[in-house]
């Protein structure tokens, strides 16, 4: 029995953790590298295996980093099965198909600058294509339901946990037998935490020998939700009262949905004017919200109390669904809205547009609700740069910019405490997808098991 750290070793992004088991190989994950300069360079990178060996692909949720790089997986050889939720299965395919269109585009984009510069045949090509990305969701299996066992083959079984990250999001338990051993192997995927909006609690752990754990946040605490709510509702108030546009950068999974059901329980709370003109701006959120909509199986009773009171959790009095780029581009002109669009971390989408027309602006406010990678437009935003780069355009920073942490999707270092104190005594630890500083901090705090930061492509022997 084997595992190998082939993403999100020491780093946020590019989950993709490879065991070894009776002749078996087994992938938990395989993500897309986001937010720095070098990505392209990372996706394009040999995995670290042959595609072709992969047996099973085990997927914890939907987003871009677990989930990217798997038509390019099966692009290059990948013949086996993916098993997930069906939630997952769908927010996945949405996700995928839309990364595809993203490398399209681009390398359309470099293909023609390169020919207009030096008069050279296109060249570059995408990482991946819509085609492969339909040829992938072939391979996807949909568990039965949360805590059943499915066996993968025997002497590999493997049962879905509740992670309360996004909907469809699991933790996975990995149990083993080999040569008369047997070890229990539990990946936490991305955590939630309790009492958030939409989506259950994260479930009781099982109990593991082997815990593979997410960091991200293992170096602070986050704000409550009552104050995060309190400060958004605030700067929404105070921008509109000042006839600015408030614009929120958001991840079309979960962040978006979980905007809409604030939004609207702000304004059922007359803690937001009745009438708040509310744009959102991201095809890829409209598509997820309409998933979310059929998966009320994955919701929550707070959510479920607002069903069966005849209430669509997600819908404003004044809500815009912005479709095409006429509307999105004739935003420009809007004043005293709040605009949502992707993506999260400004690394692009129809939210850069918005920025470059009103960053600028002392009246308008942009208000941040999630995580920001290092190298990101939005992390130089948070981190206060007075000038930053759009389109080649360089624009000055003078509008109101909020950093609200309680709308994180992910768990903070007591909640990523908690969930770990409740898988038992676990022999070994192995902390990923979370940037040094924050592992570091979180590795203090576990001193009742061995912790291990595994650097890309390590292997141990469990």
């Amino acid at each position: 029995m084997r595992i190998t750290f082939h993403g999100a070793a020491r780093n946020v992004t590019g989950s993709c953790f490879l065991v070894e088991c009776r002749d078996k190989r087994i992938l938990i994950d395989c993500g897309l590298y986001q937010g720095k300069r070098e990505t392209d360079e990372e996706n394009l990178n040999d995995f670290g295996f042959d595609p072709a060996d992969i047996d099973h692909l085990l997927l914890t949720h939907s987003h871009l980093d677990h989930c990217g790089r798997i038509p390019l997986l099966c692009k290059q050889g990948f013949k086996g099965t993916i098993v997930t939720s069906a939630a997952s299965r769908e927010l996945a395919r949405l996700v995928m198909l839309d990364s595809a269109r993203i490398h399209e585009e681009e390398a359309r984009y470099r293909n023609s600058r390169a020919g207009r510069r030096r008069g050279r045949e296109a060249s570059v090509q995408p990482l991946y294509d819509t085609l492969d990305a339909l040829n992938s969701l072939d391979t996807f299996i949909d568990i039965a339901s949360f805590t059943r066992p499915h066996d993968l083959c025997p002497g590999i079984r493997t049962t879905f946990y509740e992670a309360g990250h996004i909907l469809g999001s699991a933790c996975i338990l990995l149990e083993l037998e080999e040569d008369g051993k047997q070890r229990r192997v539990l990946f936490s995927g991305d955590l939630g935490y309790n009492g958030r909006a939409i989506l259950p609690d994260p479930a009781v752990p099982p109990h593991a020998d082997i815990v593979i754990m997410e960091s991200t946040y293992g170096d602070r605490l986050h704000k409550s939700l009552a104050p995060s709510l309190d400060e958004l509702y605030q700067a929404i108030n105070t921008t509109i009262a000042r006839n600015g546009n408030v614009l929120i950068p958001s991840f079309a999974l979960e962040r978006t949905q979980e905007l809409l059901y604030y939004l609207r329980e702000g304004i059922e709370q007359q803690q937001l004017p009745p009438f708040l003109p509310v744009y959102l701006d991201s095809p890829m959120a409209v598509s997820a919200t309409q998933i979310f909509r059929r998966h009320r199986e994955c919701f929550d009773e707070e959510t479920w109390a607002v069903i069966s009171a005849g209430r669509d959790p997600f819908d404003l009095p004044d809500l815009e669904i912005v479709r095409d780029v006429a509307e999105s581009t004739a935003l420009k002109h809007t004043r005293g809205s709040v605009i949502i669009a992707g993506s999260g971390m400004c690394t692009g989408g129809r939210i850069r547009h918005h920025l470059r027309h009103n960053l600028w602006r002392k009246e308008a406010a942009i208000v941040f609700v999630g995580y920001a990678a290092q190298g990101t437009l939005a992390r130089q935003i948070i981190d206060g740069a007075e000038v930053v780069k759009i389109f080649q355009e360089e624009i000055e920073v003078h509008a109101d910019i909020y950093t609200i942490g309680g709308f994180s999707a992910h768990a903070d270092q007591r909640e990523l405490l908690r969930w770990h104190s409740q898988t038992g005594k676990p022999e070994r630890t192995f902390l990923v997808h979370g940037e040094e500083k924050a592992m570091l901090a979180l590795a203090d705090h576990l001193t009742a098991t061995h912790v291990e930061m595994p650097m890309l492509h390590q292997s141990f022997d469990l």
